[in-house]
């Protein structure tokens, strides 16, 4: 059910007022028309309404707490994670009833673009409720999601860009180097695999493989061409020669068939992993939190790369997106809100939880990261140099690729068969979700 936290700020006098007046659109206007990219709505007084998850309700609160003068009405709801597809659901009815819409919505799936412009729910951004200099300042990429046609429908909240995480004190110990190649990976890993039995250097059980393995290696799985039209091939060179990796890694029992979320992974395989490719966020949430490995022992180095490939290449796991209403009461509002929240140092710098995809405030993220003393290397450079090396050609359709892998993939490898001999079937599923979905396959 939705929680709702509704905040009305007591307002001061003088300059608070004139706060009060300049963030929340002045007296109210009843004029509606077409500016900034779209027909916009009446403008009013009235709270500004934002939805978020329970991670990002402390944004919401900090930004409420800074801008007395604003009245919010703060909806906590589930983010639609996991594809719940909440807030389509609820779109859909306020469509049908002329009212109901939030001002803000944070959505944890970065699949929300394309059906947000279809719903006619999504504001245009970048056709003058933002200027183009504040947009320049996200990573490369990061906003690719938010873009339809040109034209940017939200803003990306945080990063989730793939780097190589390894226990430094081990291979110190054990003398190894480092991987700069994927070749070089597979060898290292065949030389633990007979050196240091039941040591790691990554898992393959998890429905998210395909982004951290795949789409590094430019494999053409999902290249999202168009609103609804997406290109499929699981069998170019790209996608078996890094599916062999995995086979081979897993044959010789260095490469976890297993989840890195599972309690059975967490138990038995989690204090014995030297190299795990993943992306930016777990080392906060899995090596600090969840396995709770000793401070000083885990290191970060840029994701392998094929030797025969000199343009750099990672993939990406998970983020979020900021989207403003196109029907919002409350623009000048809902603009400043949006915008806070994405780039603020406040929030993104020094509170927020995943890597910023706003630039500027990653540095001040990553300082912060570097002081808490955790990691045994500075893990700064790697992280902004993958943070812009993030495959352009691996899209966000509104189909699931988790779900995909999940169905299709996994009982396969479960029942130890190889990825390469489930590519065809992986495309052929690919297929037939995005069909199921209205999408035009190219294949």
């Amino acid at each position: 059910m939705i929680r709702r936290i509704r905040t009305v700020a007591l307002l001061a006098a003088g300059a608070a007022l004139t706060l009060a007046a300049t963030a929340c659109g002045g007296a109210a206007d009843s004029t509606a028309g077409a500016r900034d990219g779209f027909t916009q709505a009446p403008q009013s007084d009235g709270p500004l309404t934002v939805w978020v998850d329970s991670t990002r309700l402390p944004a919401a609160q900090l930004y409420q707490k800074q801008h007395p003068a604003v009245k919010m009405d703060i909806v906590t709801y589930d983010g639609d994670a996991n594809g719940s597809n909440y807030l389509q659901t609820k779109v859909s009815l306020f469509n049908r009833t002329g009212n109901g819409w939030p001002d803000v919505v944070f959505s944890s799936q970065n699949n929300e673009a394309t059906w947000a412009v279809t719903a006619k729910f999504a504001a245009p951004l970048n056709k003058g409720l933002l200027p183009q200099s504040l947009l320049d300042g996200w990573a490369r990429n990061a906003n690719q999601p938010c873009t339809v046609d040109g034209t940017v429908y939200c803003l990306r909240n945080d990063l989730a860009q793939t780097v190589l995480w390894y226990d430094a004190t081990l291979m110190a110990q054990w003398g190894y180097q480092v991987p700069t190649t994927w070749e070089q990976y597979e060898a290292l890993g065949k030389k633990v695999a007979a050196e240091h039995p039941g040591y790691l250097v990554g898992a393959a059980g998890d429905t998210f493989t395909p982004e951290i393995y795949l789409w590094a290696s430019k494999c053409g799985a999902n290249h999202i061409t168009g609103p609804k039209a997406v290109t499929v091939n699981t069998t170019s060179p790209a996608c078996t020669r890094m599916a062999s990796l995995l086979d081979s890694l897993i044959a010789a029992r260095s490469m976890s068939p297993g989840s890195v979320f599972s309690s059975d992974f967490d138990k038995n395989e989690a204090d014995k992993i030297l190299m795990m490719p993943g992306p930016s966020w777990y080392g906060g949430s899995l090596f600090q939190g969840t396995f709770k490995t000793p401070k000083g022992r885990i290191a970060v180095a840029p994701t392998p790369q094929w030797s025969d490939d000199p343009s750099p290449a990672v993939g990406n796991v998970g983020g979020g997106t900021w989207l403003l209403s196109a029907h919002s009461a409350h623009l000048k509002a809902a603009t400043d809100f949006l915008t806070w929240v994405t780039t603020s140092d406040d929030y993104q710098g020094k509170v927020a939880v995943g890597y910023p995809a706003y630039a500027p405030a990653a540095k001040t993220w990553l300082a912060a990261q570097t002081a808490a003393g955790y990691y045994a290397n500075d893990i700064t450079a790697p992280l902004q140099a993958a943070a812009g090396q993030v495959w352009p050609d691996w899209g966000y359709g509104q189909f699931s690729q988790e779900a995909i892998w999940a169905a299709t993939v996994t009982p396969g490898l479960t029942a130890g068969k190889s990825l390469v001999s489930m590519l065809p079937a992986w495309q052929q599923a690919i297929a037939d979700y995005a069909h199921s979905d209205g999408y035009q396959v190219t294949r």
